[in-house]
């Protein structure tokens, strides 16, 4: 069966900061009608995130995930992948990071878009039209990963409940999306529960450099 994941091409701390000292990227404005190409992720870490997605440049995957969250799909399902530094992986109903939807797999929409802090992208399988459901949110900047996998959106508020997210390959008690939406559909968030803030593992980059497919 494919694994679904995110593989570095190339060293992540060097990529980056090489990328990072080279002109700056430019990249479409996003579409209008932001409610409609907002989604609400309400997460067990305690809120609620909000991602402006970008059906300019990648307007089946946005279909995609709006299909999706309205109809329940993304509900309950675990972050079963979290790497401190890089990104939290969500979005296989199976946990473990070998499942999808039972929707057709999506040709790429590889964009000009970076991987920044907070930016949202599909995960895939080594084939280039493999994303399915599953997504990762960046925790950092990870530009080697640039037009290599189709990012669709960015946090725009809530994103300190996605640095929550329990680090772990997959972590040892997983959060999970309590309930996704898109913002034009008025959904109001769950009571959320709070808890104790949990103690993330330190990553050493030898660790960084490994390729994550599972």
């Amino acid at each position: 069966m494919l694994r679904f994941f995110v593989y570095l091409m190339v060293t992540l701390f060097g990529a980056s900061f090489a990328h990072a000292q080279a002109e700056p990227v430019t990249v479409p404005e996003p579409a209008a009608n932001p409610a409609e190409n907002t989604l609400h992720l309400d997460l067990s870490t305690g809120g609620r995130v909000s991602i402006l997605m970008f059906p300019d440049t990648a307007p089946a995957h946005v279909e995609r995930i709006k299909t999706l969250a309205r109809q329940g799909f993304y509900n309950g399902i675990v972050f079963h992948r979290v790497i401190d530094g890089f990104m939290a992986q969500t979005g296989d109903p199976t946990g473990t990071g070998t499942g999808g939807s039972p929707l057709p797999d999506l040709k790429a929409e590889f964009n000009p878009r970076p991987h920044l802090r907070g930016t949202v992208s599909m995960a895939r399988a080594q084939g280039q039209d493999s994303a399915n459901s599953q997504f990762f949110i960046c925790f950092q900047p990870r530009f080697q990963l640039d037009n290599k996998y189709t990012v669709f959106g960015r946090v725009i508020a809530g994103m300190q409940y996605v640095d929550a997210i329990q680090r772990g390959e997959p972590p040892a008690t997983p959060d999970r999306i309590l309930q996704a939406s898109v913002a034009s559909d008025n959904v109001p968030p769950p009571a959320f529960v709070p808890r104790a803030p949990v103690a993330q593992p330190q990553i050493s980059v030898d660790d960084l450099n490994k390729p994550l497919g599972n």
